[in-house]
């Protein structure tokens, strides 16, 4: 099922680890319907890259988000979020490039230097950067 042109329903549910657990990550109808906005926002992160946007993780359910240890209000909870990548660019340089552009957001997180989590809201966005790495915790910003 496609939720975008491009996006489609397995690739933002697929977990190695809910598979693994034996966890169910299917989305309800609030969690699937935010997940077609949040492939809308991708969709744009792909035209303004001009590249494939690689998921690495979206929707989670609360059992799989607990499982993994993720944040009890983790955006992924909700179809808000997504983790991802794009070939061809360091995650510093997508962070980059969606922080300069008018896409909106509520959080952008360069994480570890590996991937960027892209967080929407349910209600307003507040476009805020982050950056985390080992042993940091959170810093503002992109560093």
């Amino acid at each position: 099922m496609y939720l975008t042109e491009h996006f489609t329903l397995p690739e933002m549910t697929v977990s190695e680890s809910a598979a693994r657990l034996g966890i169910d990550n299917t989305p309800d109808a609030a969690a699937l319907a935010n997940l077609h906005r949040l492939c809308t926002v991708l969709e744009s992160v792909r035209l303004l890259v001009d590249k494939p946007v690689l998921v690495s993780s979206g929707y989670r359910s609360r059992a799989l988000n607990s499982a993994i240890g993720g944040s009890l209000g983790s955006a992924h909870i909700q179809g808000l979020a997504a983790d991802i990548n794009v070939p061809g660019l360091t995650a510093a340089t997508l962070a980059q490039r969606v922080a300069d552009s008018p896409l909106m957001f509520d959080q952008l997180i360069l994480e570890y230097d590996q991937w960027v989590h892209l967080g929407l809201s349910s209600t307003r966005e507040r476009r805020q950067l982050l950056t985390i790495r080992k042993g940091t915790g959170y810093l503002p910003g992109l560093v």
